[in-house]
């Protein structure tokens, strides 16, 4: 599965505004249901001012963010599941995802058609029977495909014997949780699943087992409180669904993306009380849900954040760099952004014995500025 996130909501929510604004793409914000027939993929900058601080210090020729990657899904209604407006084509692509950025309307607009059940019945903003509703058709197309499953497994079972039920006995375990949720409309990953009952059900790319972040799109009179009465319903909702919310005004978002000079738009976003733009806070959340972590290199040519999964080791980090690097792995020269704040140059860290050596054992952590040392 790839590491990109899906934005996904009911149709004219600000999904593909937001992706705009993200990217600068020219993914389509119509005003009607379904602009979005095809799903829009952009790679967005991660920003981080660590990497601003190391090409600082190193003032390099070239600097390299790390990135994520963002899909654009088309509109969801009541009964996607089943295949009503272009659904099943929808959730496919949102199971190709490995996370899932939920886009929530938290305005009123009267020229904004919203719709729930119907793509051409207007519905009443109410974000809770808006995500319960995107969250039941995405119930409802995971319950179809444990049913599938187990009807599978017990084939399996009659025809191999007790040996095979042992073998699944993780999955059957972990279906015994999953299921009841599903069946009341709730997600996956609400079930308390031990790591061997999480795994052994892995390959099924459940929707609502994927980890989920909550996106309220405001309106631009709301930006200075960052909250309103809609916001507030969907904190409620996240708390108990155990997921974060970024609030984000889509239009303002939008605005700020097409103003290039770093001062003008630092102007434009003070000037409604913004210190960062909500964009930067999405990337950076999606980043974290998707379990990922940055260690950077540095030099006069280039200053790099590189991304790795959490819990890698050092020849892991190195091959991501290149697959030589790992193969031929003999040690890394560490130490940590924080080093470099405090101590200000490589030669300071390391009169004051903070460069480190580490070998093939070593679990990187966020923040570490590497240099590798291999033979191939």
């Amino acid at each position: 599965m790839s590491l990109e996130c899906g934005i996904v909501g009911l149709p004219n929510v600000g999904k593909s505004t937001i992706f705009s604004a993200l990217t600068a793409a020219p993914a389509s914000a119509e005003n009607f249901p379904f602009c979005t027939i095809d799903p829009n993929v952009g790679i967005v900058d991660l920003p981080d001012e660590r990497l601003d601080f190391i090409a600082s210090v190193f003032q390099p020729k070239k600097k390299t963010p790390a990135t994520v990657k963002f899909v654009d899904i088309a509109g969801l209604i009541k009964g996607a599941s089943k295949g009503e407006g272009l659904g099943n084509q929808f959730l496919a692509n949102i199971r190709e995802t490995s996370v899932i950025a939920h886009v929530v309307r938290c305005f009123d607009n009267p020229d904004i058609m919203h719709v729930r059940d119907d793509a051409k019945v207007e519905a009443p903003v109410d974000p809770e029977s808006d995500i319960l509703t995107i969250n039941m058709e995405l119930a409802l197309a995971d319950l179809d495909t444990v049913n599938k499953r187990q009807e599978k497994v017990t084939r399996q079972i009659r025809s191999l014997g007790k040996e095979e039920e042992k073998k699944l006995a993780h999955w059957t375990s972990a279906v015994e949780k999953i299921k009841p949720l599903l069946l009341d409309g709730k997600c996956a990953r609400q079930a308390d699943l031990t790591d061997d009952e999480k795994a052994a059900v892995y390959d099924m790319q459940l929707l609502t087992m994927k980890p989920v972040l909550y996106v309220c799109n405001i309106d631009e009179d709301t930006i200075s409180e960052g909250t309103n009465k809609y916001v507030e319903i969907v904190k409620k909702f996240a708390d108990e669904d155990k997921a974060k919310v970024v609030v984000i005004c889509g239009k303002f978002e939008a605005e700020l993306s097409e103003i290039t000079e770093e001062a003008d738009r630092k102007e434009f976003m003070e000037a409604v009380g913004l210190k960062e733009s909500g964009l930067a806070v999405l990337a950076r959340e999606t980043y974290k849900l998707m379990g990922l972590a940055t260690f950077f290199t540095g030099g006069s040519d280039e200053c790099r954040a590189w991304t790795i999964h959490a819990g890698d080791t050092a020849p892991k980090a190195a091959g991501v760099i290149h697959t030589d690097f790992e193969k031929g792995f003999i040690k890394a020269e560490a130490y940590s952004i924080d080093d470099l704040r405090e101590y200000g140059s490589e030669v300071k860290i390391r009169e004051a014995g903070k460069y480190r050596i580490e070998g093939k054992d070593y679990v990187v952590k966020d923040g570490d500025v590497l240099f590798f040392k291999f033979n191939v």
